[in-house]
């Protein structure tokens, strides 16, 4: 994680299904408060890590489905494989723990012979994880047999039941505990451990997660029944976990609250940002604020108000320039006289805006260079843009708010527009 220069204010671990997304919230706006929470006031100098029980495959299927943030960290396959950032390098060093005492053609040739098994997708077997599928009621013996057998062949392995369906055979070095104990070792051996680690979970594979020593950690309000047994059995004294009352992300952001581990009011939740003062402005925050405020305004969620274009407009640099992604090159307050013709244009319909992964350099004393994806979803589809930004204080200090002075789009490949004149920013 060579982007931070210090050890992570707050680095949030959290499952995938049915923790930080939520499978029942149609208009993904829990997970979309989260993403405006994390780029506004973490992404700079904290850490984010997706582990969940998913295969690479399943995983990346998810992000196309849902508004899902870039990690920094991703444990995938019940904590049996380690990647990072959004080329997601494996971790070789973790590789060579799990090789420990593993044999997976063993593993897999015993477990064929229990009739109660039905083994999972091809997706799901990976290389130090077999899966399987089986009825509830069947679980606790099977899984008794299982360790018996395998113990007579040397092998350490773990068995982990959860979702009330899936059986996960791993090394018993493996889990997300483990990979999360891996990792915490792995950066204070650098010298740069989190100052705060929040674990966030929801069924059986996340129990490990809440064992690691000194961490904070929210069972979410939906959490299922074994996770709860685990944490009334092992955890029921321990101050550092809560049981949200909040489903999935809005669990994560009741803790960060709860835990005081730093802001915890989602951008995408203050009505009105002209009576609202931030205790540490930052270029991240300055984006995600622009960019909530355009959804809003081609939603009519705001007044159609020429005061609102005319605060837009002293934002901008009277000379400042926006490049389309089309390569067309226009005036940047100009491009603000533009939304007048799109208010509303949204409205009562599935718009939305986020951006993911802001990063901001300090290029001069009071300017700075920043990076991120911006996406929109419209209906089913979904576009995006690799943005850059130029932006600067407005005075000798940030809290005096900041002028855009050039912003320049270019397309993903496979998301790009197929109408330009609806492409506003």
């Amino acid at each position: 994680m060579d982007r931070l220069k210090a050890p992570a204010r707050l680095m949030i671990v959290s499952d995938l299904d049915h923790t930080m997304v939520d499978h029942h919230d149609t208009e993904n706006l829990s997970l979309l408060r989260f993403n405006s929470l994390w780029e506004a006031n973490y992404r700079h100098d904290s850490l984010l890590v997706f582990s969940t029980g998913r295969s690479p495959t399943l995983y990346k299927e998810l992000r196309k489905e849902k508004p899902m943030l870039t990690p920094d960290i991703t444990i995938m396959s019940v904590g049996t494989e380690i990647t990072y950032g959004n080329s997601m390098v494996p971790d070789n060093g973790w590789v060579e723990v799990l090789n420990k005492k593993w044999d997976r053609n063993v593993v897999k040739e015993e477990a064929s012979k229990f009739s109660e098994l039905k083994l999972q997708a091809e997706t799901e077997q990976r290389p130090h994880k077999v899966s399987f599928y089986v009825e509830k009621d069947k679980a606790q013996a099977v899984t008794k047999a299982l360790s018996e057998v395998y113990e007579k062949h040397g092998l350490d392995v773990k068995i982990i039941y959860s979702g009330g369906m899936d059986l996960d055979i791993l090394p018993q070095g493996a889990g997300k505990g483990q990979a999360l104990a891996y990792l915490l070792k792995k950066f204070k051996t650098e010298g740069s451990p989190p100052v705060n680690t929040l674990v966030c979970g929801d069924s059986g594979n996340d129990a490990e997660l809440f064992s690691i020593p000194e961490v904070y950690g929210v069972m979410v309000s939906n959490a299922q029944e074994e996770l709860l047994h685990w944490h009334a059995e092992n955890a029921k004294g321990n101050t550092r976990i809560i049981h949200a009352t909040e489903r999935c992300a809005a669990g994560i952001i009741q803790a960060i609250g709860h835990f005081k581990l730093g802001p915890n009011l989602p951008p995408r939740d203050i009505a009105d940002f002209s009576d609202y003062k931030l205790e540490n402005p930052n270029p991240g925050h300055e984006v995600v604020k622009f960019f909530l405020f355009y959804e809003k305004w081609r939603r009519a969620e705001v007044e159609n108000s020429a005061v609102y274009l005319a605060s837009l407009k002293a934002d901008c640099c009277p000379s400042g320039t926006f490049v389309h992604p089309s390569g067309v090159e226009q005036s940047l307050p100009e491009c603000i006289n533009g939304l007048r013709s799109s208010y509303g244009d949204k409205q009562g319909k599935q718009f939305r805006v986020w951006v993911d992964g802001v990063l901001a350099t300090q290029v001069g004393s009071d300017t700075w260079l920043v990076k991120f994806d911006k996406w929109e979803l419209s209906g089913e589809e979904r576009h995006a843009t690799k943005t850059t930004a130029v932006i600067s204080s407005k005075g000798s200090d940030v809290s005096d708010g900041f002028t855009w002075i050039r912003v320049h789009q270019t397309w993903y490949k496979g998301y790009e527009g197929k109408d330009d004149t609806t492409w506003h920013f």
